[in-house]
């Protein structure tokens, strides 16, 4: 059953005056996308197989033909996506692409008409949230602040987190919505929250990643078969989403994205941004980040979040047995 799991307390957000927003429903609710990548892409496809109609716009047309192809609509700018729209979605890379498409001049919030809804599934800066949930509100919006996490499979699958920061009437009213893209959709509590929960998720995983490859290269220069220790490790405590998930990919030499290096490096230093104005250091994140940071710096920061591997064993001076295939230039 899809719902809102563990509640965090009522949320306090800017808010909107008047009747709460009527409840999201195919074939009358009109849906606004921005930004098909990776994720993108499966979250409107899931919304369409569900039956709602959906205008988009995306900063490059051709990652959208696919999606034009099977019955969604094309719009100029998110300008043009908010006045056709009841809700707008927008899923884009940085932060300073939230703040162009949302508060921008030809911007969400230039665009959308009162009682509209915005959603970010952007993982974006937790402070960016606050003031786009005040300035929806100025307009006569909802805002929701609501980074997603589960990467391209739970996107395929429909079996995404959602991790919510704004007020309940609009995150109730989206039901049908979330129904289509996820598992599991979390109230966190105010405007910002959704984006410092998956801030801490990230955290969890930075550690947990490292840990996982690590574990690998241990196996691996210790002549094990890394096949038959995953299958040994992968049950018990040591288990993990990540060891179930992009080991394997690993063992493969399989290091296309499903979340990639670049993105997660953004995320990291979002998290480490909010540690400075906590005055909270956390010397794990900040080493995961700096092997992400040297992934980037020899043009593998397109390649998934899994090829931390690569960097830890040129670190070791024992290169990962990469099959000739994989993709990892």
């Amino acid at each position: 059953m899809h719902g809102t799991q563990g509640r965090a307390p009522a949320a306090t957000s800017a808010g909107v005056a008047g009747s709460p927003p009527t409840a999201a429903r195919p074939g009358v609710t009109r849906l606004g996308w921005i930004g098909t990548g990776v994720m993108g892409q499966s979250m409107v496809g899931r919304l369409r197989d569900a039956g709602f109609d959906i205008l988009l716009t995306t900063r490059s047309r051709s990652k959208a033909e696919a999606l034009l192809e099977r019955g969604c609509r094309w719009a100029e700018s998110p300008a043009a996506v908010a006045a056709g729209a009841d809700v707008v979605f927008v899923m884009v890379g940085h932060p300073s692409d939230v703040r162009a498409v949302v508060l921008g001049d030809e911007g969400v919030l230039a665009g959308a008409a009162p009682g509209a809804i915005l959603v970010d599934h952007t993982t974006s800066a937790p402070g960016l949230a606050r003031e786009i949930d005040v300035a929806a509100a100025a307009r006569g919006l909802w805002s929701l602040d609501a980074p997603v996490s589960g990467g391209d499979k739970g996107a395929r699958e429909g079996t995404l987190t959602v991790m919510v920061g704004g007020a309940d009437a609009p995150r109730e009213a989206l039901a049908a919505c979330w129904e289509a893209v996820a598992g599991n959709v979390v109230a966190c509590g105010a405007a910002g929250a959704g984006q410092q929960t998956k801030l801490v998720n990230q955290i969890a995983i930075a550690g947990g990643m490292v840990g996982m490859c690590e574990a690998l290269l241990f196996a691996h220069r210790a002549g094990l078969d890394v096949e038959t220790t995953l299958r040994a490790i992968s049950g018990g405590a040591a288990g993990s989403w990540s060891l179930s998930n992009l080991a394997p990919r690993i063992v493969r030499g399989d290091f296309e994205p499903g979340f990639m290096v670049e993105h997660f490096v953004k995320d990291m230093r979002l998290a480490l941004d909010e540690c400075r104005r906590l005055d909270l250091p956390l010397p794990g994140l900040a080493l995961v980040e700096s092997l992400s940071t040297a992934l980037l710096a020899h043009g593998r920061g397109r390649l998934g979040t899994q090829s931390l591997v690569l960097a830890l064993a040129q670190l070791a001076g024992h290169p990962w047995p990469t099959p000739p295939a994989a993709q990892v230039s």
